[in-house]
């Protein structure tokens, strides 16, 4: 089994070989329902446009604080969770991934009619929501979960043995005798063995659980296997336990894991690539070792300041922590996603209406007479007031000294007519990913030409 590095020799290998796993632009939205009839009224923006690919033998590692959208993303993968825009696709060769691209770049309209025949063959042959039959079948038994949370992921009536047996069942893999000595080996194969078949999962401890699912998820001998925060739940000297496992299990085996965690030790220790989510869009993707030596946005410095262990010789690294909160998913900051929080954001990083209103709602009174919004875009809208006193004290306080020097820079006009304020920033683009170098990507204006 070969490890895939990520940079100049690890994308090489990559474009000669099929990928496990590719993930081109996916979005998973969760409509948002209000009222007696439960009308839609937005959409929670879990995922939103994901791109990136997982090679043969490689681990990923997704990292990213709670609510970024990792699990949902994981989900997604492994077909648990439809997705609401994009493809994933299994064992799509280099050519194909090839010619997808080109085919992105060229209207519908615009293509042949032999270029749609042969898009729609190639999604019919490898996009996961696409797949039929026996091709389905071929993909949930080479795509595998392990869940956060063993016990509640094993069911509490059920022995080890038919826990770990029922994919063999399922798939007629095996039966009788040759069905209980397969639960065998793959028990032994995690640490465990022919005692433990006829117990029942509370009778386990935690890390014992956890195998009891890594056991389960090898029983049909995977390609590929998702693990959704393996270790957040077990005790520290449990976690090297389970981690040693799962890199032995990788070498013997040649798996090819996606490793979600929120532990950035962990995920340095596993991972070949490291991709770094938040509110739903990637942030930075690089090989492991640049990531953690030469990060290239401000929320991956953010996460790793967290975490000042990691960065050695760094004596300023315990004073860049993250402050604030996340944004709500459901109206996502425009421009880079992480401005609202990053300690260098620019007047360029995508200042909004919103933005505003959160600042006065969170360093004054002066929204306590706001009556209404009339917004004609994210970055233009008008505060109305129950006074024209009310609207003047808004607009001093946007025009002061205190608010964040990048917002005042942003902001094209406050004009204040009555009780009437409008307040109108710069409109920005969305921030797109960018390859600052071989093999390292990032979304931050900051590190990418000809964006700052």
């Amino acid at each position: 089994m070969t490890n895939l590095q990520a940079g100049p020799i690890g994308d090489a290998i990559r474009a000669e070989e099929p990928s496990v796993i590719t993930l081109r632009g996916v979005k998973k939205y969760f409509p948002v329902r209000e009222g007696v009839f439960q009308q839609v009224v937005g959409h929670i923006r879990a995922v939103d446009g994901v791109s990136f690919e997982i090679g043969k033998g490689q681990t990923v590692g997704l990292v990213g604080e709670s609510g970024c959208g990792k699990t949902t993303l994981g989900r997604c993968i492994a077909g648990l969770t439809d997705i609401t825009e994009g493809g994933i696709y299994f064992r799509l060769s280099a050519a194909d991934r090839i010619f997808l691209d080109e085919m992105e770049a060229i209207p519908e309209h615009q293509q042949t009619t032999e270029q749609q025949a042969k898009v729609e063959s190639i999604e019919r042959a490898h996009r996961i929501d696409r797949l039929k039959g026996e091709a389905w079948r071929t993909y949930r038994r080479n795509c595998q979960f392990v869940f956060q949370d063993a016990f509640s992921s094993l069911n509490p009536r059920h022995l080890v043995k038919d826990i770990v047996g029922r994919p063999l069942r399922v798939y007629k893999e095996a039966s009788g005798a040759d069905l209980t000595q397969r639960v065998v080996e793959l028990l032994e194969s995690v640490g465990l063995g022919r005692q433990h078949l006829y117990r029942y999962p509370h009778q386990f401890s935690g890390g014992q659980r956890q195998r009891i699912s890594i056991a389960r998820a090898l029983a049909l001998d995977p390609e590929f296997i998702v693990l959704d925060e393996p270790t957040s739940a077990l005790d520290v000297s449990v976690q090297s336990q389970i981690l040693n496992l799962l890199h032995q299990l990788q070498q013997d085996r040649g798996l090819t894991y996606l490793f979600i965690t929120h532990d950035l030790g962990v995920v340095r220790l596993m991972s070949d690539e490291i991709v770094v989510m938040y509110v739903g869009e990637m942030m930075e993707r690089a090989d492991s070792q640049e990531l953690f030596t030469s990060p290239r946005h401000p929320y991956t410095e953010a996460l790793l300041a967290a975490n000042p262990d990691l960065l050695e010789g760094d004596e300023e690294a315990e004073m860049r922590g993250l402050e604030g909160t996340v944004p709500d998913p459901a109206r996502p900051p425009q421009g880079c996603r992480f401005h609202t929080r990053c300690p260098v954001a620019t007047p360029q990083c995508g200042w909004e209406v919103d933005d505003a209103v959160a600042w006065l709602t969170d360093n004054s009174t002066a929204l306590d007479d706001l009556g209404g919004v009339k917004r004609s875009t994210d970055f233009d809208s008008i505060l109305r007031f129950t006074d024209s006193e009310a609207a003047a004290r808004a607009a001093s306080l946007l025009k002061g000294p205190t608010i964040p020097e990048s917002m005042r820079t942003a902001l094209v006009e406050i004009s204040d007519d009555g009780p009437e304020l409008r307040v109108r920033f710069d409109e920005v683009p969305r921030v797109r990913l960018q390859e600052v170098e071989p093999g390292h990507t990032t979304s931050c204006i900051l590190h990418t030409p000809g964006l700052a």
